[in-house]
């Protein structure tokens, strides 16, 4: 199960980004029926959140939260990963009384007196270009804000491992912090994290080796950015590039999806549409002699046959399936017995039939 945001998480007071009683429902139901969870995306520091209903993980005293759920995770069967993120420049930057009703929206619950200064704060980049007009210019990060950054990353994997996920996804894609500064639609600086790929890929691969040294690290990376023909952007041999890097640095796996850095890129969504991506990947893996490091696929994969053509095919060696989750939590199960396999129930729903 990839990670998807549920803005659900307190936006003020002391249970800040902390999971609560929804996560623990949520994510323990689908962990019944697939091989692992990823948590949605949690800001390394509040600020990192991409709402402020969003999970973060920036302080210690969090620990014994994340720990529920990560054992809840673990109740239903699957391992537990988490998602680090930075939102950079599409965090939460837009006007308060918009992003109140966006928020009330998604969580009835959400308290009805939050100051500005909750709501939203100063986004960051690595130039100053936003990312459209519904959200602010953000502020470019010096040098010295990217080492702490790379810290928040470490100390927020220090806390999941003491939680006790079994893995953290490194989110470097859909033009969050450390993918914004893979393209150069979004990174136009001069000095040693901007120019070249290998300047741009600087950022992630020193976060993946702090991670790295807590828990095992996975990676997501939006493999192109969709660009106009002769518009800046990450492309499909940069990301060939970058996961090799990545697999040089010791990730045990790259998930591979697409856009994320033009608010006005042309995107084709249709079933699969991010399937080609993943198999180029996994192509420049092979050849690069990291035919042990496997890719992951997602994007509109909603059957079992569909799936299974994903992997017999060789175009990746693991999906993960996100919205039909949301429908079916025992969509793992389900799939299973559509392909002729038993459908491996908890042992709570053996007299369940499909």
């Amino acid at each position: 199960m990839p990670p998807m945001c549920m803005y659900q998480a307190a936006p003020t007071g002391v249970d800040q980004g902390n999971p609560n009683d929804f996560h623990l429902a949520h994510y323990g139901a689908r962990a019944q029926s697939v091989a692992a969870v990823i948590v949605e995306a949690t800001g390394v520091v509040p600020e990192g959140r991409i709402s402020n209903q969003c999970l973060s993980l920036g302080r210690d005293d969090q620990v014994p939260a994340f720990a529920r759920l990560a054992h809840a995770i673990h109740a239903g069967g699957a391992k537990a990963g988490i998602q680090l993120n930075h939102s950079g420049r599409k965090g939460a930057g837009r006007p308060g009384a918009e992003l109140v009703e966006s928020a009330r929206a998604w969580n009835p619950n959400y308290p009805q007196q939050v100051s500005e200064a909750e709501l939203s704060w100063p986004l960051v980049a690595p130039s100053a270009v936003r990312f459209s007009e519904d959200y602010a210019v953000p502020q470019e990060l010096t040098e010295a804000q990217i080492d702490e950054i790379v810290e928040a990353f470490g100390a927020a994997a220090r806390r999941a491992a003491d939680a006790g996920f079994d893995f953290v996804q490194v989110h470097g894609a859909h033009g969050y912090l450390l993918s914004s500064f893979l393209s150069p639609a979004a990174n136009q600086r001069t000095d040693q994290y901007g120019g070249s790929l290998e300047n741009r890929a600087r950022f992630l691969l020193r976060v993946v080796e702090r991670v790295g040294q807590y828990l095992p690290v996975a990676v997501r990376i939006s493999a192109v950015d969709w660009q106009a023909e002769g518009q800046p952007g990450f492309n499909l041999a940069d990301a060939q590039k970058v996961a090799v890097w990545l697999a040089e640095h010791g990730v045990f796996m790259v998930n591979v999806s697409t856009g994320g850095n033009l608010a006005d890129a042309q995107i084709p969504a249709g079933p699969g549409y991010q399937v080609f991506a993943a198999a180029a990947v996994r192509q420049a893996l092979q050849e690069a002699g990291f035919a042990g490091v496997p890719v992951s696929a997602v994007g509109i994969i909603t059957s079992a046959a569909q799936a299974e053509t994903v992997l017999v095919s060789g175009q990746a060696d693991l999906v993960e399936v996100g919205r039909p989750l949301l429908v079916d939590p025992l969509l793992g199960a389900r799939w299973r017995h559509e392909l002729g396999a038993p459908p491996a129930l908890p042992p709570s729903y053996v007299r369940a039939r499909f």
